[in-house]
């Protein structure tokens, strides 16, 4: 089916965060700048955070549409319906036959990370992360009094892959209580295959350290890439894994709340949902609901049409580098829509390269750093955008180094 990825839709006076905000230091919701960058020729190209500038599924705005013209939005509830979309789309898309009792939900999956966090550990407690990764893991753990420990990822030959060995060793401190598994990883775009995350099961059960694997970008694979959902891997994986996803990354949804936390174990759901009770947490939205399910319901043909295009920006950006800026280096990505490239051989420290992108090229990335020391050097981009936006950023790059 054709869908017109190529048009760029201005979202200046939409309160975008993407395109209408700065946001000092990637500490979200502190040091915010109000400021339109859609200014013609001199611009600033937001491809940063990990939302699409494309528009939904159609069947998920004509689902929206007709439950406005309702006009009553007061309290909703899940119904079997929503279920049975859920539950549908897992098994089809992942093999996961997903009870229904497993799940619950929340308005996202950084507020249920705190939520784990607060319930399953004590102050001074620590949590496995494996650096460089999406930056709210740290701030999670820092709110409610844990300590970070990074199990960095090995970066060999333009790719990167887990040191189990370094993982085992640090599962094995008693304070470890909880590692976050970052599955498709954001922002290297890795998909762990069965062997690796299987490995994770094994050395977590065998310390007492609970897996919270965040699965947000499962369903947002390159063709011909497979997904292994974590707690498919068996007994051993399923009992001691807290699942979040949520149909937000996947469809374009983000501020709809749409968090899906899946825990086959029912002593460690019912421990969740004494924590999540406690911290208050509100239900789903009237609209948040309904955009859920005619999304897992319509929105699969939007969805392929979608990786197929991420994917020929992939390429795209591959081979301008190549041709154009041989010193930059893309890390291929297996899955996300979130490009991660290597501009180490610049000799430029962090804020030098962050300068040459956001001031001199104006592109705002966000910046290799703020996914831990590990990241230094390295920018993520924001790629579920028109070519012709892409295209204007390559170019600038382009210029702006050539001026160095």
């Amino acid at each position: 089916m054709y869908i017109d990825f190529d048009t760029e839709i201005d979202r200046e006076g939409t309160n975008s965060i993407k395109w209408e905000f700065h946001n000092h230091g990637g500490v979200p919701g502190q040091h915010w700048d109000r400021a339109s960058r859609r200014h013609g020729a001199n611009r600033t190209l937001a491809m940063w955070v990990a939302d699409m500038d494309f528009r939904c599924p159609e069947p998920v705005i004509a689902a929206m549409r007709d439950r406005v013209e309702h006009g009553i939005f007061g309290y909703s509830n899940k119904t079997d319906s929503y279920f049975e979309a859920v539950t549908a789309w897992f098994a089809r898309r992942q093999g996961w036959p997903v009870q229904k009792e497993w799940i619950v939900t929340t308005p996202g999956v950084v507020p249920t990370l705190n939520v784990v966090v607060r319930g399953f550990t004590q102050p001074g407690d620590k949590v496995i992360v494996q650096r460089p990764v999406y930056y709210p893991f740290f701030r999670v753990a820092k709110n409610n009094g844990a300590e970070i420990v990074s199990n960095g990822l090995i970066y060999e030959n333009g790719s990167y892959r887990m040191d189990l060995e370094d993982l085992e060793r640090k599962a094995a401190d008693p304070k470890a209580k909880l590692f976050i598994l970052c599955s498709p990883h954001n922002p290297i775009g890795k998909v762990w295959g069965a062997d690796e995350l299987r490995a994770v099961a094994e050395i977590c059960a065998r310390h007492g350290v609970l897996v919270v694997a965040d699965e947000i970008h499962g369903d947002l694979l390159l063709p011909g890439v497979r997904f292994t959902a974590f707690a498919t891997l068996g007994e051993v994986a399923a009992d001691n894994t807290i699942v979040c996803t949520a149909p937000s990354k996947t469809f374009n949804l983000a501020r709809l709340h749409t968090s899906i936390v899946i825990i086959p174990n029912r002593a460690i759901r019912e421990r969740f949902q004494t924590a999540l009770a406690t911290a208050s947490m509100p239900g789903m939205n009237p609209f948040g609901i309904v955009a859920t399910e005619a999304a897992y319901r319509e929105g699969e043909p939007w969805l392929n049409s979608v990786m197929e295009y991420v994917a020929g920006n992939a390429r795209r950006m591959t081979e301008f580098f190549a041709a154009e800026l041989p010193k930059l280096k893309v890390v291929q990505p297996e899955g996300t829509y979130l490009l991660w490239f290597d501009c180490t051989a610049l000799g430029l420290d962090k804020d030098q390269l962050e300068s040459l992108m956001l001031d001199k090229a104006k592109i705002y990335f966000d910046e290799g750093y703020i996914f831990g020391d590990e990241g230094i050097g390295f920018e993520r981009i924001n790629i579920a955008c028109p070519r012709s936006i892409l295209d204007e950023a390559l170019n600038r790059m382009r210029d702006a180094i050539r001026s160095l």
